[in-house]
């Protein structure tokens, strides 16, 4: 059960990429692929249906949703040159964390830390404050996500080159 809510995130964030940017259905797909991110994990933790394989399908989901939720505020607001920069920054030391764990670790790994917890949270509020509040709060809020990502993602790196990846709930 936890998988297949799992996967709903991925075809909400698929979804999203043919809604209008901050429209009345990207709001609710957007609302729906968020509560599955909430839900699928609770779900897995209480039917004691928790697996590795599902922990990977969650990462690929948030991946791909909140990959689509970027696609869709870029599309929709122009972002400056250095922080576009600054976010395909943190992209690539992402990717390299994955490619170290599988080189280091020898497989997939996905630190969820405290930091990429509140990267998630910070970066879902964004989309919700788009054209509700003042550009001032929404740029504060941007950049609190990208120095908290440029952190976890630095974090991850340094847990799995130290090997504490290997330990588990990273």
């Amino acid at each position: 059960m936890a998988n297949v809510i799992t996967i709903i995130r991925i075809v909400c964030g698929l979804s999203l990429l043919f809604c209008a940017p901050f429209s009345r259905w990207f709001y609710w797909v957007y609302l729906l692929g968020g509560g599955s991110d909430v839900l699928d994990g609770y779900i897995a933790r209480k039917t004691g249906t928790e697996t590795e394989s599902g922990a990977k399908l969650d990462t690929a989901a948030d991946v791909v949703f909140f990959a689509a939720v970027l696609v869709a505020m870029m599309k929709a607001v122009h972002f400056p040159l250095w922080l576009t920069v600054w976010i395909i920054a943190i992209a690539v030391i992402k990717c390299v964390n994955v490619i170290s764990g599988f080189v280091l670790c020898k497989r997939f790994v996905a630190a969820h830390t405290a930091a990429n917890r509140l990267c998630g949270i910070l970066f879902f509020i964004i989309p919700l404050c788009m054209n509700r509040v003042r550009w001032q709060f929404v740029a504060v809020l941007i950049l609190l996500t990208c120095i908290t990502a440029t952190f976890a993602a630095i974090q991850e790196g340094h847990y799995i080159r130290s090997k504490k990846a290997n330990q588990p709930k990273l």
